[in-house]
């Protein structure tokens, strides 16, 4: 029944160290080139100058909250699917699809009408300068007329990554950047003369400035919703979507109720976890231009050790569900154990070259040597606590496919606004000490909330949650 892209997950003859790996290098494939190009479209509407990328980056933090909240219901698609496939029950599986593809239409579809409706007033909301607001509001109109099939792919990919098919989400995704970034060079910039190789050359462009990264944008949100639709309605998928049952359009209650269940705590937590995060930023530009630089550099520096991390923490998450639904958690703690291994090891050595190398790292983004002296120091103790990081991120991603989300909800409520938030404003705002303080703190916290998951996780609670 398995398709070419679909990994039977509970096959007890495999290794669970080979299953881990074949679920987790599409994620971590995926993360990498994601990463990559995200750098390079940085770049790409940077050049057009300061304003440019103020007006493409103003309205990010409540989009993406917004966009949080409908990706949210994909946590409980994944656990659902996961779920249903270790116990065989493709029927199940089919009609969780069909119910990720409703919750775009009841959901996803409501939430890009509001925020084509706010494409202005957002950025305004948000203290726009006058010079950036018609900008900026024409860049968030465009963008969210591809925003349905971006919401379409985030959810649909959660029920592929749980019945095993990560490489469909990885493909799609790829797709998406390709087309972002070759659509960026020819929207963006005018027709001009071109240079390679000792070759001049006319490139033909459409010279639209942000406009054509917003259209580039969508174009690519648009072919990779597509992608996901094609293969939810490939016939060659065994859980392939299909309207033909009578009222196949109608949401089944119960099945609606155990999706929001799983997934409420999961939005309870991303608007948690957000506005925490904007009251931190706050607190640090207290600090400065030299620390808030600092502090973006060593995130985005942080943010490469962060692909393999990710990778090992989707597998755990698709791994347990199939494992608990055919009955055998007993292969979900065999999972768990190696995931913790390989990633223990995988982050020994990220974090070994990120406390070795921190100067040179933070030096490739800035020439400014008190920017590099203060992100490097951050970047060190980043370093030390890669370890326990990234447990504390397998733990986690091992509950969330369990659906045990409620407990995740809670550690991290604690965690972050007890000790991360509280820690931080006591540091900056009450002993006026510096920004590599802050970054202890924040080390603290990430190891104490590692050792709440692994409690949760040892009680066996999470076996029975659903």
């Amino acid at each position: 029944m398995a398709s070419k892209t679909q990994l039977n997950i509970t096959d007890s003859s495999r290794k669970p160290y080979l299953t881990i790996l074949l679920l987790a290098w599409p994620v971590f494939v995926e993360q990498i080139f994601t990463t990559l190009v995200s750098f390079v479209d940085t770049m790409m509407v940077g050049s057009l100058g300061a304003e440019a990328t103020a007006s493409v980056s103003i309205s990010n933090s409540p989009v993406f909250l917004l966009n949080g909240l409908v990706m949210s219901l994909g946590v409980g698609i994944t656990a659902l699917v996961a779920r249903a496939t270790g116990a065989e029950d493709a029927a199940m599986v089919r009609r969780l699809m069909r119910h990720a593809l409703l919750a775009i239409l009841y959901v996803g579809a409501p939430v890009t009408i509001l925020v084509l409706a706010l494409s202005r007033q957002i950025p305004l909301w948000m203290g726009a300068a006058p010079e950036i607001l018609d900008t900026a509001a024409q860049y968030n109109f465009i963008v969210s007329c591809g925003r349905i099939f971006s919401l379409t792919g985030m959810i649909l990919n959660s029920a592929f990554r749980g019945y095993g098919d990560t490489k469909t989400p990885m493909k799609a995704n790829m797709v998406l950047n390709v087309v972002n970034v070759v659509g960026n060079f020819l929207l963006i910039y005018p027709t001009r003369e071109i240079t390679v190789a000792g070759i001049s050359f006319t490139m033909i462009g459409a010279g639209w400035g942000v406009a054509g990264a917003a259209t580039a944008t969508a174009i690519g949100m648009a072919v990779s919703g597509g992608i996901a639709l094609f293969n939810a309605f490939r016939k060659s998928n065994p859980y392939h979507i299909s309207f033909r049952e009578k009222n196949s359009l109608q949401p089944d209650r119960e099945l609606c109720r155990s999706i929001f269940k799983i997934s409420m705590p999961a939005m309870l937590e991303r608007l948690c976890l957000s506005s925490a995060g904007v009251l931190t930023a706050s607190t640090i530009a207290a600090l400065g231009t030299a620390s808030v630089a600092a502090n973006a550099l060593c995130g985005t520096a942080e943010s490469l050790s962060y692909m393999p991390a990710f990778a090992f923490q989707m597998a755990i998450t698709t791994l347990v569900g199939p494992s608990l639904g055919a009955g055998d958690p007993a292969l979900a703690e065999r999972f768990v154990k190696n995931c913790n291994l390989m990633g223990g090891t995988v982050m020994f050595f990220t974090g070994t070259a990120l406390f070795v190398f921190a100067e040179p790292i933070i030096g490739m983004f800035t020439p400014d040597p008190t920017v590099i002296a203060i992100a490097a120091g951050c970047l060190r103790v980043e370093a030390s606590i890669q370890v326990p990081q990234v447990i504390g991120w397998i733990y986690s991603g091992a509950l969330r496919g369990a659906g045990d989300t409620k407990s995740i909800f809670y550690i991290n409520a604690a965690a972050n606004w007890g000790i991360r938030t509280a820690g931080l404003l006591i540091a900056i705002r009450v002993l006026h000490l510096q920004l590599t303080t802050a970054y202890i703190v924040v080390a603290v916290e990430i190891t104490v909330r590692a050792v709440l998951f692994y409690l949760r996780y040892r009680s066996g609670k999470w076996k029975t949650v659903l």
